[in-house]
């Protein structure tokens, strides 16, 4: 066998397959939970996450939950799986669409149609007006967006109804309307225009949230944005109020708004379970941004101590983290940017180069192997995935394909149309906001 003349050796880009070599003693590198190596359909029955890195954080009551996966696609093996999918998808042809976010396993991104982050693939389902189902491998407020943005005769399906995400979940709809009674209370009446015709404040919701969260944005003035737009999201926002109120991520508000030139001091968090969210009257008074109690698992997982590591063991190494990192994480790498700005930057680079990586691991490992001429490696030594991107497998897609081709339609999700109207006017107003090219 010849020897490769690349730089770095192949990378398998599979995490499940790292999981499982870890857990056979196979391999010396170490995981978050051992539980990952079993299949997620043994956790759906139970409250919580999953394993992975949001186990920890507490899910809301009544948060979906999946039925039981029959026994055939439980106990098949990958190859199998692989093959029905491939199978069903060719019998299915142009009437479905299958988006994988960049974030999901690498079993599942193989046989995704476009692969993204959640706008991307939203955009892309609203392209494909040809498809009757939109399969959507990421988490429930992806689907909820999809569905928002398609035809109102395309089925927006989630392969397992437990995929959701604990940052979406940590701003509820009834906490926001809440927070937004409290502040009335102190700002006034939040629909009053000054002489500059700004109101008191305007509500930016991150595109990590719920349906009704959007709605209630859209409601109130309010915009979402995403991690790639941000900053100009925020720009539109305060030619329009004196301060905004971001949610649910505090990390990428603060990393926003402080490389804007926000004071810290500016910038009070809101807790929702305390009054006035933790601050005084006076310090909302004085704010420029309103951070909700919110953050991702997966990104508050790296730390300063990782890239100073990195940096000691790899001279010249490039670190570049997502802004949703805390503050000193970001403050500490080379670069900070949204999922495809890491994709583009590692892209772009013409010469040999190693990249640390402060994302989800499983992004991490397939640019590790898409661009064997680098060295790239993800920041956090310990191998634990997204908990609720994981609980999407190939046996749950396979299940889905396999039921639409038996003319059922198995985990639509779907958007009421008290909330879809409003949603749609901050999604829109969104889609109004583009950053500048160079960004």
């Amino acid at each position: 066998m010849p020897t490769s003349t690349l730089p770095f050796p192949t990378v398998d880009p599979s995490v499940d397959h790292a999981i499982q070599a870890i857990v056979a003693g196979a391999s010396t590198d170490a995981t978050c939970s051992t539980d990952l190596a079993a299949g997620p359909w043994d956790f759906d029955i139970r409250p919580g996450y999953g394993p992975g890195s949001s186990m920890g954080d507490v899910i809301p009551t009544g948060a979906p939950r999946q039925g039981e996966l029959p026994a055939a696609y439980r106990e098949a093996d990958e190859a199998e799986l692989h093959a029905r999918i491939r199978a069903a998808k060719q019998t299915l042809g142009d009437r479905v669409v299958i988006l994988g976010h960049f974030y999901q396993r690498d079993e599942v991104v193989t046989h995704a149609d476009y692969v993204g982050d959640s706008f991307q693939l939203a955009t892309a389902a609203k392209g494909r007006t040809d498809a009757e189902a939109i399969v959507f491998c990421g988490v429930h407020f992806m689907a909820e967006t999809a569905d928002l943005l398609s035809s109102p005769d395309q089925a927006v399906i989630l392969p397992n109804l437990a995929a959701g995400c604990s940052m979406a979940d940590m701003a509820d709809i009834d906490q926001v309307e809440e927070c937004w009674e409290q502040l009335a209370d102190v700002l006034g009446d939040l629909d009053a225009q000054d002489a500059d015709g700004r109101v008191p404040v305007i509500p930016v919701t991150y595109m990590n949230s719920s349906a009704a969260i959007k709605g209630f944005v859209g409601r109130h003035g309010g915009i979402v944005c995403t991690s790639s737009n941000a900053e100009t999201v925020l720009e539109w926002a305060f030619a329009r109020g004196r301060r905004v109120l971001f949610f649910p991520d505090q990390h990428l508000g603060r990393n926003t708004a402080k490389a804007m030139g926000v004071p810290l001091e500016r910038m009070p968090m809101w807790n929702p379970r305390k009054p006035l969210g933790g601050s005084t009257a006076e310090e909302l008074a004085d704010a420029q941004v309103i951070l909700w109690h919110g953050f991702c698992s997966v990104h508050r997982r790296f730390t300063v101590a990782q890239i100073d590591q990195a940096r000691a063991e790899h001279p010249g190494v490039r670190v570049i983290v997502h802004p949703e990192c805390p503050m000193e994480v970001v403050d500490a790498a080379d670069e900070a940017g949204s999922t495809d700005y890491i994709r583009r930057a590692i892209d772009a680079a013409t010469e040999p180069t190693t990249f640390a990586i402060g994302t989800e691991i499983n992004l991490v490992r397939r640019l590790a192997a898409q661009y064997p001429q680098h060295e790239i490696f993800c920041l956090d030594p310990v191998v634990c995935p997204c908990s609720t991107m994981y609980r999407i497998h190939p046996g749950y897609l396979a299940w889905v394909l396999e039921e639409l081709v038996a003319g059922r339609t198995p985990n639509r999700i779907t958007v009421s149309d008290d909330v879809a109207a409003p949603a749609r006017v901050a999604l829109e107003r969104m889609l109004a906001a583009k950053p500048p090219a160079a960004n």
